[in-house]
């Protein structure tokens, strides 16, 4: 097993979000998060740019995010 590089400890989630960059938004899943980034669960990951909005649903809370890694469906975040 390889060891986690994360500064903070991720904890598990399925919550709703809204990836927003220029005049596009798409849907995800949030499937894990702490204070400094998250795990997205994308359609195409290879389509979304290396910064954007993530709005969370339903009270559509607003965090920056620059992409870190990419993998078949998912993302992963750091909060700027």
């Amino acid at each position: 097993m390889t060891p986690d590089k994360r500064a903070t400890t991720r904890l598990r989630t399925l919550k709703g979000a809204a990836i927003r960059f220029g005049t596009t938004s798409m849907d995800c899943i949030v499937r894990n998060m702490s204070e400094g980034g998250a795990a997205l669960e994308v359609g195409t990951p290879m389509s979304i740019p290396e910064r954007f909005a993530l709005y969370f649903k339903p009270d559509m809370v607003k965090r920056n995010c620059l992409v870190t890694w990419r993998k078949a469906e998912r993302i992963g975040v750091r909060f700027v």
